[in-house]
């Protein structure tokens, strides 16, 4: 499968002005509806997801709404494999990820 820059969503472009932490609901909603994931992830077979340099963490709850509605619709295993995630620096972004991944299939289960 070949990556684009249609299928492409680099965490760079919905990062605060000299932000090392990507944090909170609203800034997750906000990167979720302005990189159109959810139709990205219709559309492609993969999408890439790339966490840029100079990251000091990203917080579960950005992570939660940004990944609300791909995790729901696909599942953890068909998220995980559909999803790839490039790192451009030292950042381990896969406990805070797994962590909002545990959340929005809880709350899931109890919505639905």
């Amino acid at each position: 499968m070949k990556l684009s820059k249609d299928n492409i969503i680099n965490l760079e472009d919905y990062r605060a002005k000299g932000a090392k932490v990507y944090t909170g609901r609203d800034r997750g909603k906000r990167a979720r509806e302005e990189s159109q994931i959810n139709e990205i992830e219709k559309k492609y077979d993969k999408v890439k997801i790339i966490i840029p340099d100079n990251v000091y963490s990203i917080i579960p709850s950005f992570f939660e709404e940004l990944f609300l509605e791909v995790v729901l619709s696909l599942g953890r295993e068909k998220f995980l494999s559909k999803f790839e995630f490039e790192s451009q620096g030292s950042y381990k972004y896969e406990k805070p990820l797994n962590e909002a991944i545990e959340r929005i299939l809880r709350q899931g289960t109890a919505l639905g």
